[in-house]
């Protein structure tokens, strides 16, 4: 309650950490009511609903689930909409409550160290809202109706369209979009690419009809080349090494390349089966994110862009000691201010994913498991490799290997900054 009080008018402003500990709780509170369904269904123990309750909201796509004869359409479609809600959320709060409550001040952390402050559309919260809204729902009618059209049975085009746009990745059939026609596996690499693009960014082209904004964004041009390299290093791996037809790799490296980079999570074909260097590939991208402002996960291409523009400049620096050197992303200066958040949060997010492999692997007793399913969780993607691949579940783990899980989706979900927070005694020392 405090933490939101005075939204809106300038002279209550909230401090940071109060909105940061807000959502922190906000986003553990929700699932933990939201896993009631699963528990009352008889199927799942509190803590697996639990898990697959945070799995929703964070819109990771892990999942406890192996038999889903188990359980019955409703249930399914309420694990779907726990991660439209979620996604929705989340582009909400990124996009228009921090930078409306001045998070931060004027350049506010959520703004522009992920680079969304210059595409805000209107200096009001509900009409910025009501755009980020407008993309979302347009994006998910059109999702359903293209997998209908493809082949898609009509409750599963449903179920899996209310995924696609929060780049969530639940899907009410156990072999994901390995069950659909490759029409719809094509369909399903398109709308997930374009759940992974600022919803801002989208609102300009498709309400808007401005086409410059996309493409003279760095991040977006950076995220289009990324998913086109990889895809295409894929392909011609999978085709070479004689695993598929040339339409089969391609059509299977650029569904899978586009599923881990959105941090969505679907899966055409089971890659937990394919050779070491083709899922090295798929390993590799978990790390990068989709952009800033959309529904993914992860630690988001324009950090990355940032952090290599100060790698860059640091050793400019060094054989020009006296230069200066401003960091510019597109056609603006970025802060040293966003330039310390960025690298605080990457250092937050490797130690968080340090701490979850160690511990996963002590209990699991396969690193390879521990390793992606560790990174899976913070960047809120899905599926790892082994027996938490894309046609597996994360049933069968240790107990304490599930709640570390819960704890790494939670904070990868809102940025770790927040949770971080929560055990600051500073925090709680303001809020008395």
């Amino acid at each position: 309650g405090k933490a939101l009080q005075g939204v809106g008018h300038a002279e209550a402003q909230p401090h940071r950490a109060e909105v940061f500990a807000a959502v922190a709780l906000l986003w553990l509170l929700v699932p933990a009511l939201g896993a009631i369904p699963y528990w009352i269904s008889g199927g799942l123990d509190y803590l697996d609903a639990l898990f697959e309750a945070v799995s929703g909201f964070t819109t990771t796509g892990a999942t406890v689930l192996s038999d889903f004869g188990q359980f019955g359409k409703s249930l399914f479609l309420w694990r779907s909409f726990t991660q439209w809600v979620g996604g929705i959320g989340i582009v909400v709060l990124f996009l228009v409550v921090f930078p409306q409550l001045q998070v931060a001040g004027r350049q506010a952390f959520f703004a522009e160290s992920t680079g969304v402050e210059k595409e805000r559309l209107t200096p009001k919260l509900r009409h910025t809202a009501q755009a980020v809204l407008r993309v979302y729902l347009t994006l998910t009618i059109l999702a359903f109706l293209a997998y209908w059209w493809a082949g898609v049975p009509v409750f599963e085009a449903l179920a899996n369209a209310l995924t696609t746009t929060p780049a969530g990745g639940f899907s009410p059939n156990p072999q994901s979009f390995a069950a659909y026609p490759l029409l719809a596996q094509w369909l399903g690499s398109l709308f997930m690419f374009l759940a992974g693009v600022n919803f801002l960014l989208q609102y300009r082209l498709f309400f808007g009809r401005e086409v410059k904004p996309l493409f003279r964004d760095a991040e977006f041009r950076a995220y289009a080349l990324l998913v086109l390299l990889a895809g295409l290093l894929l392909s011609l791996y999978l085709y070479t090494h004689q695993m598929y037809s040339l339409e089969e790799s391609l059509r299977h490296a650029f569904f899978q390349v586009i599923s881990i980079v959105t941090t969505t999570g679907f899966a055409s074909v089971d890659f937990a089966q394919w050779v070491v260097p083709a899922q090295a590939i798929l390993v590799l991208l978990m790390f990068v994110g989709g952009s800033a402002g959309s529904g993914a996960g992860g630690i988001k291409v324009v950090r990355w862009l940032l952090l290599f523009g100060l790698l860059r400049r640091e050793i400019t620096r060094t054989l020009h000691p006296r230069a200066v050197l401003p960091l510019r992303l597109g056609n603006r200066v970025v802060s040293e201010e966003a330039l310390r958040q960025v690298s605080v949060f990457i250092f937050l997010y490797t130690l968080l994913f340090g701490f979850g492999t160690l511990t996963l692997a002590l209990l699991e007793g396969s690193f390879v498991e521990a390793f992606t399913a560790s990174a899976q969780a913070i960047g809120n993607i899905g599926p790892g490799l082994g027996t938490v691949g894309p046609m597996g579940s994360f049933a069968e783990l240790h107990p304490v290997s599930k709640v570390v899980l819960i704890f790494q989706m939670w904070a990868g979900r809102i940025e770790i900054l927040p949770v971080v927070l929560l055990f600051s005694p500073e925090l709680w020392r303001r809020l008395r």
